[in-house]
């Protein structure tokens, strides 16, 4: 096995070159990669995640079960959402509205009973008000009772990964059978913004007015200059008061939630801070573009001498900014590689290492066909290594 840039034996000029580079190399992350120095908070839950990279900026209690308040309303918007990208709505097709909605406390939308409501505005309704009537008004559309589309909601959680939680009322309406985690609404929130930007803008809406009654958006952050563009807040009272986010800048998206706090305006302030904080103290690097040649590796009988090392997907990282250059890569495979090797074959990992992080091993393939050589080459190239221990 060679490591390129770590190796026990002498290295070529080509692996010192490696070496040099890499040492001084651009500071390397991987999904999920969790950075030595975490922030405080006073969240009793807290997620933060680079939407490209999957890194994890900030985790507190992130599997800890907690009651998600309205924030589970993205769940009722997500089925939403997937009703009009494969064709089942359409945002004019409407939904009668019944006296159970009607009649729903909380935050409302104002519906009125025996009328029907575009889709559209129950989106809005959703997003923008909050609306607790609105979410029945859906739930009863889609599934016919609200129990039916929470039990709904469930398995569609669980095809998506959230796979600790679980639903009961379509609206977060306080129950003890109605949870989630922060790591859960982490992934409904990135599958939100991955599967539907045709629709994600509704989420960054100030305010909305149905029956003549104007309401603001509840998410703080969306009135400050700090890219925010989504997504929910919650609260309830056991749960207190939480909020998931996302906020974009210089092209870079964080994404975050939290729960726990005792006020709206502990919320505010706090998510403020940790988004600053997260756009502060990280930034991404793209390090290689899918198909970019990392290295060149010798083949043994090969009609060619080497093959360029192709990485097969782009390569952007995380990483906190004062922990860059102590980060380093290798790239590690069997030298030297057998002819014939197949162009796109697997031969080699590129692997990543960072200080009080978790390897991270990334595949390289062969980036061009090499056939063995005949049998005079062959003999030949034997005879050469004999004499000259292949360096001939």
């Amino acid at each position: 096995m060679s490591f390129f840039a770590l190796r026990a034996s002498a290295p070529s000029a080509l692996v010192r070159r490696l070496a040099v580079c890499t040492v001084a190399a651009i500071a390397l992350s991987a999904m999920l990669w969790r950075p030595a120095v975490a922030i405080e908070t006073a969240a009793r839950q807290a997620l933060m995640v680079d939407y490209v990279t999957g890194a994890v900026l900030l985790e507190k209690n992130a599997r800890m079960r907690m009651p998600p308040s309205s924030m589970s309303k993205m769940m009722t918007v997500f089925m939403l959402f997937e009703a009009l990208k494969d064709g089942r709505l359409s945002l004019d097709d409407t939904f009668p509205v019944s006296e159970k909605a009607w009649k729903k406390g909380g935050s409302k939308m104002f519906v009125r009973v025996d009328t029907r409501v575009r889709v559209e505005d129950l989106i809005r309704g959703i997003v923008v008000q909050s609306g607790n009537d609105a979410c029945i008004v859906v739930a009863e559309g889609l599934s016919g009772t609200e129990r039916a589309f929470a039990d709904l909601l469930t398995a569609r959680a669980q095809d998506l990964g959230m796979v600790n939680s679980h639903f009961v009322n379509a609206s977060g309406w306080p129950d003890p059978d109605h949870w989630t985690t922060a790591e859960d609404l982490m992934i409904l929130a990135r599958e939100t913004i991955r599967r539907f930007p045709e629709h994600y803008h509704y989420y960054s809406e100030t305010s909305f007015t149905y029956s003549d009654i104007q309401q603001g958006n509840r998410n703080p952050l969306l009135f400050k200059e700090m890219g925010a563009d989504g997504l929910k807040t919650g609260h309830t009272e056991g749960g207190g008061y939480g909020l998931t986010a996302s906020a974009r800048r210089d092209g870079r998206r964080l994404l975050l939630v939290v729960n726990g706090f005792s006020s709206a305006r502990e919320r505010a302030i706090e998510a403020e801070r940790l988004i600053e904080w997260g756009f502060r103290e990280f930034d991404n690097y793209r390090l290689f573009k899918a198909g970019d040649a990392v290295i060149e590796a010798p083949v043994w009988l090969g009609r060619q001498a080497r093959v360029p090392l192709v990485i097969a997907q782009d390569l952007t990282v995380t990483v906190q900014r004062t922990a860059r250059r102590d980060m380093n890569v290798v790239v590690a495979y069997e030298e030297p590689l057998p002819a014939p090797i197949a162009k796109g074959t697997r031969v080699a990992t590129l692997r990543v290492t960072a200080p009080d992080s978790d390897v991270h091993e990334v595949p390289l393939v062969a980036g061009a066909d090499v056939e063995l050589l005949g049998m005079f080459g062959r003999l030949g190239a034997a005879v050469n290594y004999l004499l000259w221990g292949g360096q001939g």
